[in-house]
Order: structure tokens, then C-alpha cells, then sequence
């Protein structure tokens, strides 16, 4: 049963034949202002594991809540925890079996004491288990028999001490009588020792007769007061002897002596002395120990001669602080007294300081503020006065402190604000000391953890990366690998790297490059080109796995490399698929005269984009040449009438790359000094060029089929007119217009990298063209003439404009395209002899070519 929290917090199980005196009201009071409160319960021993002892939460008026967030446990320094705290119920429980005899021997009353700890804050509230005696030994006696020497001389009333039975039960439960067997002989007294033992004497009532009777055998019954009851029994064997009328008697009543704890074996303590009146072999005496404890009989021995009294077995103070035994003289007859011997035990400092940690606390967050607590310790020191006061500090510079608030509890708590990042672990020795001399100590070492706070951003060792990349790079090739460090641990050093979502002429980032989370390697998402991005510049964010997550950027310059991945491109002359573009070469020419200038450009940069010229083959290589670095075709003699009109040059036009690429140009080349020479010639030539597009050819196919009636019609209406009107118009003297084109500018090769791949045609026909000649104006530099594979017989002359690449004294450097050049395209006509029908015919091919 709980007896309740009193109001000064005093709880007292009063039971029958005990008082309390006002010293331990006193003590109580006390003890009242380091506890929350005091309850009391009475269980009996031998209790079954989870049997219920009493609710403590309801007892002490806390809750279920108070409990678990208080970390409610029990605190005890015993070895063993006989009793276990339910949280979640707020009860007591048997957690092991009690065993009241094991637990208290014959101390009445039985109980043990313990705390109950809570923290935030701390209360301390006091438990004492009453445990009741249950009736579960029999008295037992040592020896199975009991063996006397009886004289037959013995008077009537002389007494014979039994040996005593034991009961570890006490109270009701334990020994309470001793019953003897029937006989004429003897009869039973029964006495109790000052201790509360009782102990039975054989009484002679009637005399002794060893002819008659030379051997008696009785029984001693030994009965407790328990239900059911218990009893055990001794057998006494009497052997009659011969007269001895003198007992032995003992000098003292009572002996008292003092021994120090933990004396050594042998240690003699004191003697006793007892003399006989008899003489010869009835006056020699033995001494033994009588009526002993089992405890007590393996620390002491006697000399059964002397009777001196010697230490056999370690005594300890903090166990037992008085011994109380009796000695037995006895004679040869069978005679005997005994006295009584009180033996007090000395303290001496043998017991350190024992340590228990109620809880502790690791890890402990860094930043936990100064006097975080983050332990609770309980010493103890079993040694009594001075021996057992004790001084609790630690060992070595910590940045922590011990505080005292409660007798034998000390809370170790943090005296400064801890770093991780400087020392993430602590080993905290607590030395506690007694007062005694020698003083004798004990030491406890804590290992603590600091736990991680997110206080450390992830930092780049570099503001600023530079990253290299050759152009026509493979995707998802690594370009550059990133480290960021950060001081914090686990979650909070996880670094994940992220690219900035920013854009890039218009495209997100993220279509260039990627970024591993995990790794920081920078992956090129996609293959650059030198030409159209030279350099990429973005951010990349790392981010620790924190909360909140902290951050920090880095700048990556990405600078793509070129690479001689493009040929040279010729800009003039123009290579057209439908006509052949011939330069005009008068055979007056002298040595050096200017023919055309090969023009070319390559977009890649550097090296690779320096161009030079070589002629690879020609019609007659003695004629012409070509400067190596401007790209001029020049005469190298002087032009005469053996040279053939028809000259054909192959330039070869190589950039300076590693390997190297090039690009090759046809050149056509007309030596005449009208253009009426040179129509036979290039007739041929025009042809030896293979045109062969079969889309025109399947639309012209399937406009004659789909005109051929249409024009078998027409065609014998108008031929009628337009005979007579061309009858009417000079065939040969008319003078043809010349309409020049000029194409658009190309641009600054070395300004964009790139080359417009528009162009804008002009085709113009005059309406007498069939009838007259080609006439073309003379330049003043050069002639170019366009012939157009369909053309049988025809050429037109068209005049250009006087071209940039003609100046002798033009600023433009080598490799460096011309800002201006022109492309002329003529339409050849059928010659005069040819009819109206193939006249009309022709322009409706011709206009179908050109859809």
C-alpha cells in the first residue's frame, strides 16, 4: 500500500511495537528539502516478475506526460534493481524476485530505498519497499545429531545446552519453540539470547542410572509459528558416563572486544578463561563456539585449548559493525557454561568513491548554450565520518563544469559555447576524492560527441574557373570538375552542385553544359563550334544539404579552342553548275598582266586560317602562275599567237592547319582578242561539262507533253509574224543593251565568321537577240565570260563593272575576301539560222529551266 505524500513530504509506516524518536523526525525534515516527495509500500517477499507494488504517478501527483518528458527512471546503488518504473503507466513493478532473507537477513524490518529521477527539472522523490516475511524456510539445525556425555553423578536440575536451530524467517514466521521427545529423564527449558534468539536446555529431573540406562537417544523438535507450519528436528544421543560433579565455570559473564576491519587473518582478538573444580581428566576443559551464526563462524576461530579467539575470514565494517557469539567451556564429564562475547568492528578507508551515471547526454549540439546539461552523476562512499565525504572535479582544461544541487548528485554541464569545426570530441574525466587518510579516489571518463550545426556555407578554393575545350567535342564530355569544401559533416557537408538557370543568345544554359550534383563535373551537353561560340560563361551554385541549406557561387569561363575543322572557301570566281565563267586574256599581254584573283576565306581563326595559293595544274603551266599569298593569276611571259585560246587552271587554295585542308577552283582562261574567236572554242568547252539535273530535265519533259498540242497550234500562227517582224530589224547591226549586276556585299569574314548564302540573280534578254550578235563592252581590266551549257552556238559579251580585286594598289590583305565582286550570268540564244518553231521552243525551255 502507498502511504501518499504528507504534507512535509514525510511519509512513515508505523507498525506495531515501533516508535520513532524526535531525531528522526528530524532526519526526515532534512531529507525533505532535497526530495520532491516520499512514499512507502509494503509488499511480501517472493513476489512474482510484474506484479504490481503500487501507482506511483497517481502517488506522487505527477502524469503520464511529466513522466516521459522528465525521463523518469529509477536511481539506486544497489547491484541488483529489484523494482522497475512503467512510464507509460506510471506504476511500480517487480522486476525481480525478492528474496526478504537474502535481502535483510533477520534486520525486522526489511526494506531498501531508492530515488525516482526527473529532469527538466529535476525532482528526486524517495521510495521505500517494506518487503514482508513470508513463511518460506523451516528451521533447520546444523547437525543432524547431538552428541552429549552425561555423568551419571549429574544433580537433578543440571543443564545441558542444545544446539540452536536457525529460521531465516523472523517475526511470527520465524523459530518459535522447541518440543523434546517424551522421557523420565529430562526436560525441556526454553531461553532467548539478548539479540531475540531463543535457545532450548535439557533440565535433569530425574537422576541418571549409566547400569540401567548407559545410552538415551531423544529427538528435538524445532517448530516456527508460521501457516503452514514449519519444524525441523535433531536427534540427541546421551551417553551416561561415570560421575563428574564440577562443572566448568567461565571468569566472565560477558567478554567485549574491539577488531579492526579488514585485519588479517590469524589476527588474534582476545582469549576467555574458564576453570573446573574437578581434578584429573574430568578438569580438563575444551572451548568451542556455540549457537553462531553461519556468517559469523567463518570470521572467527578458537583455540579449544586456550581459548584464545583469532580473525579467520575478512570482516568488513560497511556489512556487519558488531558481532555478538557464545563460547562453551566444557569438561571431560560432559559439563559446561558459557558466556556471552560482543565484538565491535573499527572503520578504516577502504572504500573509494563509486561512480554511477544517472543519464548522459552525447552527441551535444555545438551550438547548445553555456550550462547545457549533459550529465547526471551519483557518488557514493561506503566508508562512514570522514571517510566517506567526498570532492568531485574534472581532470584537465575542459569547457566544462560540475554543480552540486542535491546530496551525492553532481549535473556536469557545458561552461562555454563548443565548436565542432575546432573540436568535435571530448573525453571529460571526473575525479571524485574522499576525506579519509589515506584519501582514496575514483575516475570516470564521458566520451562526447559535438553534433553538427549547419553553420559553415560550402567555399570554393577559386573565384573564378577557367575551362578549356576543344571545338567538335563528343557531348557529355567532362570539361572541368569542380570542389567545393565544407567544414560542417554528414548532411551538412553533402555538397550538390547546381548550374544558375541563366541564358545564352537566347537558350537556357542548360542546353550547353550540365553539372553532377554529386561529382561537380561539368559535362558539355552538346558539341561547340569555334566559329559560332568562342566563349561560355556561367555560374555554378553548391549547395550543402543543411537546413536551411547554405550556398555559394562560382564563376566558370568556358573558352572553346579551334580546331582546323573547316576548308577554305573561294569566294571568286564563282563555280556555277549551269555556266562557265571565263577570264579575258588579250594576246597582247605582257609579262605580269593581271589575269583574275583567286579570292577565298576560312572561318576558322589563327593558323588555321592562313591561306595560301598553289597552281595544281594548267593548260600551259609556262603562261601563268599564281602568288602564294594573294591568290593573283599573272602571265610569266609574254602571250603570242601559238598559245591556245582555251586555258584551263586548276588552283589549289590550303589553310595552315594541323592536318591541313584546302579547297580547289577552276579557272578558265579565254587568250583572244575578240570574242568571235574564241565562240567555237568554248562552244566545245561548255560542253565538256557534265549538267545533268534531272529535276529540269523531267519538267521540261512534261511541259512539252503537257504543250505540245498548244504549241503545234500556235506555233504556224505566230511564226508568220514574227518572221516578217524580224525581217523587218537589221539582223547584224543592233546594238545590244548591257545590264549589269551587282550582287550583294560579302561580309567581314574575319568580323563574323560566316558566309551569306543568299544571292540575288538578274537574267535579262533582249528582244532582238536571236538576230544579232554578242557585243560586250571592253573593261578597263578584264572581260568575264559566262556560257551556258544549253547554248549551241551563242555567247553573250556582257561588260562588268571595273572589280575591286582588279585595283593594283587594293588594300585588302591576303585571306581577306574582297568587299565587292560581281556575277554575271547571261542566257545563250539559238543562232540566227534556227527556225520561229525552235525559236519559241527554246524560250519556253529556257523559262522553264530557270522556274
Amino acid at each position: 500500500m502507498a502511504c501518499g505524500i504528507l504534507p512535509f513530504s514525510l511519509c512513515v509506516k508505523w507498525r506495531t511495537g515501533c516508535g520513532q524518536n524526535w531525531l528522526l523526525l528530524v532526519f526526515f525534515l532534512y531529507l525533505n528539502q532535497m526530495v520532491g516527495g516520499h512514499i512507502r509500500y509494503t509488499i511480501p517477499e517472493e513476489m512474482k516478475k510484474g506484479s504490481l507494488i503500487g501507482n506511483v504517478a497517481q502517488d506522487l501527483g505527477l502524469d503520464l506526460k511529466r513522466l516521459r518528458s522528465g525521463r523518469a527512471r529509477i536511481v539506486t546503488g544497489d547491484s541488483i534493481q529489484y523494482t522497475e518504473l512503467k512510464t507509460d503507466k506510471g506504476i511500480l513493478v517487480v522486476k525481480e524476485i525478492i528474496d526478504r532473507e537474502q535481502l535483510c537477513g533477520e534486520v525486522e524490518p526489511c526494506s531498501f530505498s531508492f530515488e525516482i529521477i526527473l529532469e527538466n527539472p529535476m525532482e528526486l522523490h524517495h521510495i521505500t519497499i517494506e518487503v514482508l516475511d513470508v513463511n518460506d524456510h523451516p528451521p533447520v539445525f546444523k547437525k543432524s545429531d547431538i552428541m552429549l556425555d552425561i555423568s551419571e553423578s549429574a544433580v537433578l536440575g543440571a543443564r545441558f545446552v542444545l544446539d540452536s536451530a536457525e529460521d531465516p524467517d523472523v517475526g511470527i514466521n520465524g523459530l518459535q519453540n522447541y518440543v523434546l521427545t517424551s522421557n523420565d529423564n529430562f526436560v525441556l527449558k526454553e531461553h532467548v539470547n539478548p539479540d531475540g534468539s531463543k535457545y532450548a536446555e535439557m533440565m535433569l529431573q530425574k537422576q541418571l542410572d549409566r547400569e540401567e540406562v548407559p545410552h538415551l537417544f531423544l529427538k528435538l523438535l524445532a517448530v516456527d509459528g508460521g501457516s503452514p507450519q514449519r519444524s525441523g528436528t535433531v536427534n540427541i544421543n546421551i551417553n551416561v558416563l561415570d560421575a563428574n560433579d564440577n562443572a566448568p565455570v567461565f571468569n566472565q559473564s560477558v567478554y567485549k572486544a574491539t577488531v579492526i576491519e579488514n585485519a588479517a587473518k590469524g589476527t588474534h582478538i582476545f582469549s576467555v578463561n574458564a576453570t573446573d573444580a574437578d581434578t584429573g581428566s574430568n578438569s580438563y576443559i575444551t572451548y568451542s563456539i556455540s549457537n553462531v551464526k553461519s556468517n559469523v563462524a567463518d570470521l572467527l576461530s578458537i583455540d579449544q585449548v586456550t581459548g584464545a579467539l583469532y580473525v579467520s575470514g575478512p570482516m568488513d565494517f560497511e556489512k556487519d559493525k558488531k558481532y555478538e557469539l557464545r563460547i562453551d567451556a566444557k569438561d571431560q564429564g560432559g559439563l559446561t557454561d558459557s558466556c556471552k562475547v560482543v565484538i565491535e568492528v573499527t572503520d578504516v578507508n577502504d572504500n573509494a568513491p563509486v561512480i554511477s551515471v544517472m543519464s548522459f547526454t552525447s552527441p551535444v549540439s555545438e551550438d547548445s548554450p553555456p550550462g547545457t546539461t549533459i550529465g547526471i552523476i551519483n557518488v557514493k562512499d561506503l566508508d562512514s565520518g570522514d571517510n566517506g565525504q567526498v570532492n568531485c572535479r574534472i581532470e584537465e582544461n575542459a569547457p566544462f563544469k560540475i554543480k552540486s544541487n542535491l546530496r551525492n548528485y553532481y549535473t556536469l554541464v557545458t561552461d562555454t559555447v563548443l565548436d565542432r569545426e575546432s573540436v568535435s570530441e571530448y573525453n571529460i574525466t571526473v575525479v571524485v576524492t574522499d576525506a579519509g587518510m589515506p584519501p582514496l579516489s575514483s575516475k570516470r571518463t564521458f566520451h562526447l560527441k559535438v553534433s553538427d550545426v549547419n553553420d559553415n556555407a560550402p567555399v570554393f578554393p577559386q573565384g573564378v574557373y577557367n575551362a578549356f575545350i576543344t571545338e567538335n567535342n563528343s557531348p557529355g564530355v567532362s570539361v572541368i570538375t569542380l570542389r567545393a569544401r565544407d567544414p560542417d559533416e554528414n548532411q551538412n557537408a553533402r555538397i550538390s552542385y547546381i548550374l544558375e538557370d541563366t541564358n545564352i543568345g537566347g537558350s537556357p544554359v542548360s542546353g550547353y553544359v550540365s553539372v553532377n550534383a554529386e561529382s561537380g563535373v561539368v559535362h558539355a551537353v552538346r558539341s561547340f563550334d569555334y566559329e559560332q561560340l568562342k566563349e561560355l560563361v556561367f555560374v555554378v551554385k553548391a549547395q550543402d544539404g543543411g537546413s536551411p541549406p547554405l550556398s555559394s557561387n562560382v564563376t566558370v569561363k568556358m573558352i572553346i579552342q579551334d580546331q582546323n575543322d573547316n576548308p577554305p572557301q573561294v569566294l571568286y570566281p564563282v563555280q556555277t553548275g549551269g555556266s562557265v565563267v571565263a577570264e579575258m586574256v588579250p594576246r597582247t599581254a605582257d609579262v605580269g598582266y593581271l589575269v583574275t584573283k583567286v579570292v577565298a576565306v576560312d572561318v576558322d581563326s589563327g593558323q588555321n586560317a592562313w591561306l595560301s595559293y598553289k597552281l595544281q595544274k594548267a593548260t600551259d603551266r609556262a603562261l601563268f602562275e599564281v602568288g602564294l599569298q594573294n591568290g593573283e593569276i599573272r602571265t610569266i611571259r609574254q602571250v603570242n599567237d601559238k598559245d591556245a585560246v582555251k586555258q584551263r587552271l586548276t588552283v589549289i587554295v590550303e589553310d595552315n592547319g594541323q592536318p591541313s585542308r584546302s579547297a580547289a577552283v577552276i579557272v578558265n582562261v579565254a587568250v583572244a582578242d575578240s570574242f568571235p574567236e574564241v565562240l567555237s572554242e568554248f562552244t566545245d568547252f561548255t560542253h565538256d561539262k557534265e549538267y545533268n539535273d534531272n529535276l529540269t530535265f523531267y519538267l521540261v519533259l512534261a511541259l512539252a507533253v503537257v504543250s505540245f498540242l498548244f504549241i503545234t497550234c500556235v506555233v504556224v500562227i505566230i511564226s508568220v509574224k514574227i518572221y516578217r517582224w524580224r525581217q523587218s530589224r537589221t539582223l547584224f547591226h543592233s546594238n545590244l543593251p548591257v545590264i549589269p549586276y551587282y550582287p550583294p556585299r560579302y561580309s567581314d569574314t574575319l568580323g563574323t565568321g560566316t558566309l551569306q548564302h543568299v544571292y540575288n540573280y538578274e537574267v535579262c534578254r533582249t528582244t532582238d537577240s536571236r538576230k544579232s550578235d554578242c557585243k560586250f563592252g571592253r573593261a578597263g581590266s578584264q572581260n568575264v565570260l559566262i556560257m551556258d551549257p544549253s547554248s549551241t552556238g551563242t555567247m553573250q559579251r556582257i561588260q562588268s563593272e571595273k572589280s575591286i580585286l582588279d585595283e593594283p594598289d587594293s588594300p585588302l590583305e591576303v585571306n581577306k575576301p574582297p568587299n565587292t565582286y560581281t556575277v554575271l550570268k547571261s542566257l545563250s540564244f539559238e543562232p540566227t539560222s534556227v527556225s520561229v518553231d525552235s525559236t519559241i521552243f527554246f524560250s519556253l525551255f529556257l523559262s522553264v529551266r530557270f522556274i
